[in-house]
C-alpha cells in the first residue's frame, strides 16, 4: 500500500542504499533521489555508479548528481539548480544517509518536517565521518544508529530515535558497518511511519557530555606503531578492515595484517616489532605491552591468507623485526 508521505533521499554509499531499498520497499514515495557524481576508481581509473545511483536507476527513481548544494563552492550554477528542483519537487521530508556532501542552510529548512540525518552511532559519540571505524578503534563495545534532525552543525541535531548495537570481539568495520546499515533501514522506516501516523517525532536535545568527534581516515594512519599495546593495535587493525588495511613494514615490504589477537608475552621485554614465534597459529610480534598475533595476512599482489597458509610461502623466522 502505497504511503501518502513523500521522501527525498539523499545518500551515496551502500550504508545508504540499504536504507532507500528499506524506505522503497515500505511503499513511501520517493519523488527524488540525490547522490554524488560519478568516480574514478580501481587501477583503471573507471567512472563507476555509487549504490544508491545504482539503485535509483534501477527503480526508476528520478535522479540527480550534483556536485555541490552550497551557493559559496566551485558550482554554484549546479547549486542553485539543485535548489530550485528540490523547491520544484512536492516533498514532506528529505532523509540524508551517508551523502558526502554539506547540506547547507538554505537546503534544511526546504521540507517541511526538515531534513532527517541516519548517523551510525549512539551520539553525541562519534559525530562526524567515520564513526564506525572510531567505535572499534576505541575499543567500543557498543554503538548503534541515531535518526537526527538535521541543523548547521556537525551532527549536533537532535534526537529524534536510537537503536543499540553490540560491537562482538571479532567485529571488523566491515561486518559492524552491515549490522548499521540493516539496524538504520529498519529504523528510519519506523520513523517514517511515525511522522506519518502522528505527524511529528519526539525531539531529544544531544547532551553536551560525551562528545567525541570520529575524524576521517588517511591511508597514512595504517602503517602499525608496534610501541602501542597489543589490545589497542588489535582494535585498529579491525577498524582498518577492510580500509585502509592495517600493515606492517618487514625488511621494506608492506604485510597487511586482516586479522590478529592480542596473546601474552612471557618472554623478557625485546623491540616492538620482533617476531616471537612462527607457527600455524600465527605470527607473534612483540608490542610496547604484551604481544600481537597476527592470524590473516597479504603481501604485496598476494591473497589473503591464513598465517598458516601465509606462511607456507613466505619466509619469516623468529627474531626479524617489523619497521617501526
Amino acid at each position: 500500500m502505497k504511503s501518502p508521505l513523500r521522501v527525498i533521499f539523499a545518500g551515496t554509499t551502500w550504508f545508504a542504499a540499504t536504507a532507500l531499498q528499506a524506505i522503497y520497499e515500505a511503499g513511501i514515495t520517493i519523488p527524488l533521489v540525490l547522490t554524488q557524481p560519478d568516480r574514478a576508481s580501481g587501477r583503471g581509473m573507471k567512472f563507476s555508479w555509487s549504490p544508491v545511483k545504482r539503485f535509483a536507476l534501477d527503480r526508476k527513481l528520478e535522479l540527480a548528481q550534483p556536485p555541490s548544494l552550497r551557493s559559496d563552492s566551485q558550482y554554484p550554477t549546479e547549486a542553485a539548480d539543485t535548489l530550485a528542483l528540490l523547491h520544484g519537487t512536492p516533498h514532506d521530508v528529505i532523509v540524508v544517509a551517508a551523502y558526502g556532501l554539506l547540506l547547507p542552510y538554505t537546503v534544511l529548512n526546504i521540507a517541511p518536517y526538515g531534513c532527517i540525518n541516519i548517523h551510525a552511532s549512539l551520539l553525541p559519540r562519534w559525530r562526524g565521518a567515520a564513526p564506525i571505524h572510531r567505535a572499534i578503534e576505541a575499543g567500543d563495545r557498543v554503538t548503534g544508529v541515531t535518526l537526527m534532525q538535521m541543523n548547521t552543525g556537525l551532527d549536533m541535531g537532535p534526537m529524534l530515535m536510537r537503536e543499540t548495537v553490540i560491537i562482538n570481539p571479532t567485529d571488523t568495520t566491515g561486518t559492524l558497518h552491515d549490522k548499521l546499515a540493516t539496524t538504520g533501514a529498519r529504523l528510519i522506516v519506523a520513523g517514517l511511519r511515525e511522522l506519518e501516523y502522528t505527524g511529528s517525532l519526539r525531539v531529544t536535545p544531544q547532551l553536551s557530555e560525551g562528545v567525541t568527534y570520529a575524524h576521517k581516515l588517511s591511508k597514512r594512519e595504517a602503517a602499525l606503531d608496534w610501541r602501542l599495546p597489543a589490545d589497542v593495535l588489535s582494535c585498529k587493525i579491525r577498524a582498518f578492515n577492510p580500509f585502509p588495511a592495517a600493515h606492517g613494514i618487514l625488511n621494506g615490504m608492506p604485510l597487511k595484517i586482516w586479522a590478529a589477537e592480542p596473546v601474552y608475552a612471557a618472554s623478557p621485554p625485546l623491540t616492538p616489532g620482533t617476531i616471537l614465534a612462527v607457527d600455524s597459529a600465527g605470527v607473534t610480534i612483540a608490542c610496547g605491552e604484551q604481544a600481537l598475533r597476527a592470524t590473516q595476512i597479504q603481501k604485496p599482489g598476494g591473497k589473503k591468507l591464513i598465517a598458516r597458509e601465509f606462511i607456507a610461502g613466505f619466509s619469516l623466522r623468529e627474531g626479524q623485526c617489523f619497521e617501526i
